[in-house]
């Protein structure tokens, strides 16, 4: 589990402070009812020019603004000046590694009352070092879980909000003391949402697939990304459909992604292998690609990549 490192600085109510100085009162509102939205953004450290590239850092703040209309968030900063808050803490924070950035807008007001309308909201934003989140070699054991995915109009799964995550904690918790590495979200009419914290990908007949918007999904940056460079870069079909909880046992290859997944093979599902239970052929160059897009490698996808220093 990724912690914050000594020396670290934090965005906290409008200035750069050291992180262990950033503290919220107990009586702030997105404390007692999560009302809180929060981007993941990682950073991958190049050493051969000495620099971190934070991946389409643009994309995730559009979509952390875009999400204010939801919990009826106002705050001071522009999307523009976001995006310079993340490549601040990270480079204030003196790291030389890959890191995992969290912008997060959240009610800041002491007052009780579920309402959000009216509520003042505010900006915080951190960086930590992060390596990988899960095995993205050997692939992961997962498991179907007892728990639901939350229906978009219950908690909207779109908007990383802070409360909703208690689906998933409870979700990955259920897989892992069961002795699997991660779980599947089903929806309440039985069909494939994502997984615990990350989308989800199978492969059939040379086509990916996977579950669409509407699935009660978050809509990921790295899934748009996977979506693209699989068109683009390999010439794969790529379908947004439904998917049936039976389908994940007799396809040919299933992987996750996500900004902490990245791009993560799947071994077996419930016990039953996928496919020969190693990670496949379409995964693993999906993999080989990405790492290279990331890395700031591939030349029309460097706009991707924003350079900290």
């Amino acid at each position: 589990m990724a912690k914050m490192e000594p020396g670290a600085v934090t965005y906290f109510e409008g200035k750069y402070i050291p992180a262990e100085d950033a503290k919220v009162n107990v009586m702030t509102h997105a404390f007692n009812y999560g009302t809180g939205l929060f981007e993941g953004i990682r950073g991958y450290y190049c050493a051969d020019v000495d620099n971190i590239y934070v991946f389409r850092l643009k994309e995730h703040i559009d979509r952390l603004v875009r999400n204010f209309n939801i919990l009826c968030m106002e705050i001071p900063e522009t999307a523009e000046q976001i995006e310079d808050i993340c490549l601040e803490v990270t480079r204030q924070s003196g790291f030389r590694e890959g890191i995992y950035i969290r912008p997060l807008c959240y009610k800041s007001e002491l007052s009780l009352g579920p309402a959000v309308r009216g509520v003042k909201s505010s900006l915080t934003c951190y960086a930590i070092k992060l390596g990988d989140y899960v095995d993205i070699k050997d692939g992961l054991d997962v498991a179907v879980s007892s728990w639901r995915r939350l229906a978009d109009n219950a908690i909207p799964s779109r908007a990383k909000s802070t409360g909703s995550y208690i689906n998933s904690s409870l979700a990955a918790t259920e897989a892992k003391q069961a002795g699997f590495h991660e779980a599947i979200f089903l929806r309440e009419d039985g069909t494939v949402s994502e997984g615990s914290a990350m989308n989800i990908f199978m492969v059939q007949d040379g086509k990916l697939i996977t579950p669409p918007p509407t699935a009660d999904i978050l809509v990921g940056i790295t899934r748009n990304t996977v979506m693209q460079l699989a068109n683009e870069m390999l010439g794969l079909d790529v379908v947004e459909r439904p998917i049936s909880r039976t389908e994940l046992y007799v396809c040919d290859e299933l992987f996750f992604c996500g900004t902490g997944a990245q791009v993560a093979p799947v071994r077996s599902v419930d016990r039953r292998l996928v496919g020969d239970g190693h990670p496949g052929v379409i995964t693993k160059k999906l993999q080989e690609v990405y790492f290279d897009v990331v890395l700031n490698k591939v030349e029309e996808y460097k706009h991707w990549c924003t350079p900290v220093f």
